[in-house]
Formats: structure tokens, C-alpha cells, sequence
């Protein structure tokens, strides 16, 4: 049987989207079932392969971070995905071990759904953001970072209301799509504290290279947190208006002039895809 190419085909060079997937007969060619058992592989073993926390604790320190590990409730990852409400909390003996600091921006660094996306990610992220926030001069500072095992969002919450946080930031895995198994999220939460709604955050998603680059999502991010400080507030009272008026091509701008930081040198300059 003839296969007929789909005349959108040259549209697949412009997104990783299942589109122009063309036909033999009545069904879709081998080609096209082998990717779609590819993708659909790659999503699972994103759900299930585990956060190297010890080489993501390296890769922060190589910077100048000194990352606490905190673990949820959930005892394994089986738990874990049966029981979103015990990744919402801390387990007993990471619970114990925060203790308060001096207040500023908590970020924490989850595997969520796709450990790979925080694994890849994370890091190049924060370098964008402490890059822009120390350009920007607002007086801002990354106070703490935290790695948090079989986590969901709103751990945050009891992460940075221990530590007395004025800010928390989740970077997480986010549920892996069949063209997207390492996106990342970053959710932002003023005054963090136990029972916190999801109304009350902000969130950039999609941080990856196909997606929202690292140093666009750090300026967004850079912009919510000022906006938040001025506000006092999250969520719904913080409306995202980052990219009005060029804000979010100065941010960028600003912090590629800044220079290098500890090796996030060129992330400020990436462009968007």
C-alpha cells in the first residue's frame, strides 16, 4: 500500500506538536506508530525514573549553593503516585531538620512528574535568576535552596514556612506530554504557609529549550517576584504583565549586561524558539 505524504509536512519544523503525520490507506504509517511508542515510552520513564540527587547537589554547589534534601511523605515512588496528598507534605524527619533562616526567596527543587526535567533544567534556570535578580538590584537574594524527593507543589508551602521564608519558588517536573517528557514548572508563592491554595501562586511553565528557555522564564519569574514584593501577594492578585511595555526584553536585556555568573554566562542572551 502507497504512503501519501501529508502536503503540511514542512509545518513539523516548527514544533514538536504530533502534526502533518501523514497516512498508508485508512491508518498512519510505521514510521509514525514507532514514533508515537517512542514518545509514549520516554513520558513513562520520565513518570518513573528517579531525581539523581546527589548529582544535582554537586551541580549546585560547583555554583556557590548549598542545597538542603528534604523527602515527603510518600515513602516510594509507587506512593507516591497513588497518594498526591502525602507528596504535599514533609516527612517527619525533613519536617525536623528545617529550621528558620533569614527571610528571603526559598527555592526548592522537586522532581514532581518528570524527575528529568529538574534534572536538566533546574540549575540553568537558577543561574538565570540569581544572574537577573543580582542585575536588577532589587534587593532580592536567593536565601535557600532545597532538593525535595517524590514532591508535588505544594510542599513548598511547608518547606518555606519552616525555613521563614518571604518567598518560596517550586521548580518541578511537570506531567511529561508525548512531545514534552522534560518540561519544567516554577511556581511562586508570597509569604508561603501550610494550606496554601493554588489560587494563590504564580506559574511559568513549559521551561525548556523547545519551550520557554531558561533566561525568558528567569526574567518572568524576576519580574513576578518584584511585582509580588510591591503587591504583598500571589495568585490571583498578581497579574502577569511582564511582557507589557518590552518589561520582559529589559529584564533579559539588563542581566546579559551584567555579565557572567559562576559559569550562567550566555543564559541571560538565549532567545526564545
Amino acid at each position: 500500500m502507497s504512503h501519501v505524504p501529508d502536503p503540511w509536512s514542512s509545518l513539523r519544523a516548527h514544533t514538536m506538536a504530533r502534526i502533518a503525520l501523514g497516512r498508508a490507506g485508512a491508518s498512519l504509517p510505521t514510521t509514525e506508530w514507532l514514533r508515537f511508542a517512542e514518545a509514549h515510552a520516554l513520558a513513562r520513564d520520565a513518570v518513573h525514573t528517579a531525581l539523581d540527587v546527589l548529582a544535582l547537589c554537586a551541580g549546585l554547589q560547583q555554583h556557590g549553593f548549598e542545597p538542603g534534601v528534604v523527602a515527603s511523605a510518600a515513602a516510594d515512588r509507587a506512593t507516591y503516585l497513588r497518594r498526591p496528598d502525602l507528596g504535599r507534605r514533609l516527612a517527619h524527619a525533613s519536617a525536623a531538620q528545617l529550621r528558620p533562616q533569614p527571610p528571603g526567596l526559598v527555592v526548592v527543587l522537586a522532581d514532581g512528574l518528570s524527575a528529568r526535567a529538574t534534572q536538566v533544567h533546574a540549575l540553568p534556570l537558577l543561574l538565570a535568576l540569581r544572574s537577573q535578580l543580582e542585575a536588577l538590584g532589587t534587593g532580592e537574594a536567593i536565601a535557600a535552596v532545597v532538593v525535595a524527593t517524590q514532591a508535588r507543589v505544594a510542599l513548598g508551602d511547608e518547606v518555606g514556612e519552616r525555613l521563614g521564608a518571604r518567598a518560596v519558588l517550586v521548580l518541578i517536573g511537570e506531567r511529561p506530554g508525548l512531545s514534552s517528557p522534560d518540561s519544567l514548572g516554577a511556581y511562586l508563592t508570597w509569604a508561603p504557609r501550610s494550606g496554601r491554595s493554588d489560587a494563590e501562586r504564580n506559574c511559568v511553565s513549559n521551561i525548556r529549550p523547545e519551550g520557554q528557555p531558561p533566561a525568558q522564564a528567569a526574567a518572568r519569574l524576576a519580574w513576578l517576584l518584584g511585582a509580588a514584593r510591591r503587591l504583598g501577594g500571589t495568585g490571583v492578585a498578581l497579574k502577569d504583565e511582564s511582557d507589557a511595555g518590552g518589561a520582559l526584553a529589559g529584564i533579559v536585556a539588563t542581566a546579559a549586561m551584567a555579565g557572567p555568573d559562576n559559569g550562567a554566562d550566555g543564559l541571560a542572551g538565549q532567545s526564545g524558539p
